[in-house]
């Protein structure tokens, strides 16, 4: 249990939900807008995979729903247990592309009692970018924040004060790919170089030019994960991956040796959720498609990102 604190008029208790088409995470934090100091109360994360075959069928399944149920039972305690002045859920992806997504949003007002958000790529893309950015005031500008996700990829380069220059959503992610192309254990090449045609096609088109970076920032599962098997960790730490500065070739070798693994393989690496383990070959070839198209020898890898970003909002 953390030790409460007393609340000053600056502060405000704040519960984020962040629900992906991956992962379901909840933040409660006391947000400070005099300091701009967070004292994290909980940050909890469960991968519920409510996008499972939305690609396909256009809906949320039985299955993907029950799962997210159960996360979303958990949270309502600490909900409770907490009692923040300001809740936002948001929801992205999977929500956005899913016939049935009434249902879901039905069943978070009546667990949670809160209106969920399904907010569009753009919104999505600028929380990433607050959230990222936060803790980076003084790197060079322009920086590129990368938000690989389940459904959806976005890009947003903006300046070291938090401001937005361009953002693009991409409907190019971990769990689509990896639904859309990646069949076998381990892919077969062929397989490989279609999951990468569909994310050159996609990066093609979008409105964020990577080459423009200065600072290259990436954040959510797929580039954490990536930047632990890069740091060889034995075992994933947070503290150990927040804010890491990774060499470019570093993170291709790791990316490669990813790809090449069985499931079963990349479900034994210590640092490795095992949730994750069957669709970050996919996340990690995101990650290279766009770290090509960079001139940035390096990059920097956040654990702050949408869900913060959310957080901030519920007090600005």
């Amino acid at each position: 249990m953390v030790e409460e604190v007393a609340l000053r008029p600056s502060r405000n208790r704040v519960a984020a939900f962040d629900c992906g088409t991956n992962s379901l995470r909840l933040l409660i934090a006391d947000l400070d807008t005099a300091t701009a100091e967070a004292v994290e109360h909980v940050r909890e994360m469960r991968i519920v995979r409510l996008g499972q075959g939305v690609d396909r069928t256009g809906r949320i399944s039985a299955e993907s729903m029950e799962r997210a149920f159960t996360a979303l039972d958990e949270y309502a305690m600490l909900v409770a247990e907490y009692a923040p002045d300001v809740i936002r859920f948001c929801a992205t992806s999977a929500a956005r592309d899913a016939e049935n997504a009434a249902e879901f949003t039905a069943a978070v007002r009546s667990r949670i009692g809160v209106e969920v958000e399904v907010i569009d790529g753009d919104a999505e893309a600028r929380a990433s970018y607050d959230g990222a950015t936060r803790a980076l005031r003084d790197a060079a500008a322009p920086i590129l924040v990368l938000d690989i996700g389940g459904g959806s990829t976005e890009l947003v380069l903006g300046g070291a004060d938090g401001t937005v220059s361009v953002a693009h959503s991409l409907d190019i992610g971990s769990v689509r790919l990896t639904e859309r192309h990646l069949r076998d254990d381990p892919p077969t090449q062929a397989q490989v170089d279609a999951v990468r045609a569909d994310i050159d096609a996609a990066l093609d088109d979008c409105r964020v030019a990577p080459a423009l970076a200065r600072t290259v920032v990436g954040v959510a599962g797929t580039v954490t994960t990536v930047a632990a098997g890069v740091l060889e960790l034995p075992a994933y730490d947070r503290n150990k991956v927040h804010l890491a500065v990774l060499d470019r070739v570093a993170v291709q070798e790791r990316i490669d040796a990813l790809v090449a693994m069985t499931v079963a393989e990349r479900r034994a690496l210590g640092y490795m959720h095992p949730g994750r383990a069957d669709v970050i070959a996919a996340g990690a070839l995101i990650l290279e498609r766009i770290l090509l198209r960079t001139v940035v020898g390096t990059v920097t890898v956040s654990e702050s990102d949408i869900l913060d970003g959310i957080a901030w909002s519920c007090v600005s």
